[in-house]
Order: structure tokens, then sequence, then C-alpha cells
């Protein structure tokens, strides 16, 4: 434990996330690339769902990342006020615009996909809706780091508001779980066989989802990078106004 929070320290996270991002970013472009074209071009159409069914190569991705993405800024929330470190909020501010961008993808495929198979492109659904104000959780996030000047207490605030919102994280993915009604299927990526696609589904939609997790740590770790060094700027600043 001692040595994970050495390499979290921001000088030799800055060392290692230098080499290890070019490797993660071409893999996450090979691997996402890889997945998306076995899944659109090499992959039958669904009997009941026809071409439709290619949607799914980037709704259930960027969905499942949507939601995690939020878990994982809850994580790094809670280290911030247990531990105070620097570098766990950043991550979390860092991974909430790749959230956001998740979450409108997966917003506007699943309507996409609603309108033939539903015959609308929206329905309050359980999972709909938690996921939409999911949607909501995540322009609160971004607009309350604007909002507050000094770093360390709109730090505080969005991670009691990242506690609140991880209700709606939750929700969103086991809202099919939680109430019986509404026209949402349940998890389409399952270990379970009855409840899973088939395989000649499955297996690129691993692939593609494999891409996008990818996608999202290099993302992640740029911005987290991007951050850090503007809490530097930010540190020099404020002591070149306080000695002038």
């Amino acid at each position: 434990m001692a040595s994970l929070w050495e390499w979290a320290n921001p000088h030799k996270f800055m060392t290692w996330t230098a080499k290890a991002l070019p490797i993660i970013s071409i893999a996450a472009a090979v691997v996402t690339v890889i997945g998306l074209i076995w899944g659109f071009f090499f992959t039958p159409d669904d009997y009941r769902q026809g071409a439709t069914i290619k949607i799914f190569y980037i709704h259930v991705p960027t969905a499942m990342i949507a939601i995690n993405a939020w878990l994982m800024m809850l994580i790094a929330s809670l280290i911030w006020l247990i531990r105070r470190h620097h570098v766990s909020v950043l991550a979390a501010k860092a991974a909430a615009p790749v959230g956001l961008i998740m979450t409108l993808i997966a917003l506007a495929t699943g309507a996409i996909w609603g309108k033939p198979m539903w015959g609308t492109y929206w329905e309050w659904d359980p999972r709909l809706t938690s996921f939409l104000i999911l949607f909501l959780f995540y322009l609160g996030y971004l607009a309350l780091w604007e909002a507050i000047e000094d770093p360390d207490t709109a730090a505080d605030l969005t991670s009691v508001l990242c506690l609140v919102g991880s209700v709606f994280a939750l929700l969103s993915r086991y809202a099919v779980n939680f109430w019986n009604q509404g026209l949402h299927q349940g998890a389409s990526l399952s270990l379970d066989k009855q409840e899973n696609v088939a395989d000649v589904f499955w297996y690129p939609a691993l692939v593609a989802l494999f891409g996008f997790v990818l996608m999202f740590v290099a993302l992640v770790l740029l911005r987290t990078r991007t951050e850090i060094r503007k809490r530097r700027v930010h540190a020099i600043e404020l002591r070149e106004r306080v000695q002038g």
C-alpha cells in the first residue's frame, strides 16, 4: 500500500504516465478499431433487430464506461476526503468530462436504437431516467468545479456531490433488477448464458469494450497530467501574488 501511494506522488505520476500513456493510447486505438470493424462488418444482422444490432458495439461500451467512470470518481473523491491526496481528486476531475461524453453518446445511441425497437426515441423507463439524471450530475459536477475559485474548496464540494450522484450511477446500472417494469432489457454482456447475447455478437463486443476501457484510461491519464500542470501554475501565480 505504501508503494501505491508513492507511485501516486505527483512527480512520480508524471514520470511513469509519460512513458505509459503512448503505449496505452496506441493500444486503445488499435483494439477499439478492431472491435468496431469486427462488430460492424463481420457479424450478421440479428434475426429480430436486423442491422440496428450494430449500435450495440458503441452503446453498450459507452454506457458501461459512463457508469463506471462515476464510480471511479467516487473512489478518487473518497481518497481525497480521507487522505487529502491531490492526484486522486484531480483524477476524478479529469474523468468527469470523459464520463460526460460517454453518457451523452450512450443516451444518443440508445435513442437511435430505441426508435425501431420500441417505436419511440425516449421512454421514462427506470434505467433511462436514472441515466439521464446521471448525465445531469456530470454537468453539475463540472459546473461546480468552474464556479469555485479555491481548488481545495472546489475539491471538497465536488467530492460530496460525487457521493450523492453515485446513487444514480448504481441505479442506472441495476435499475432493471430493481424494477420489473420498463422497456429496457437487462445486461447484454453477462456471464449468464440465458441473458447474454449470442457468441457471434459477444466476442467483438468484448473487444470493443476493452478498447473503450483503454481509451478511457488514456484520456484520464492525459487529462490528469494536464490538471497537475494547471495546479502547479496556479500555485506559482498565487506565490507571486503574495510576494508581489
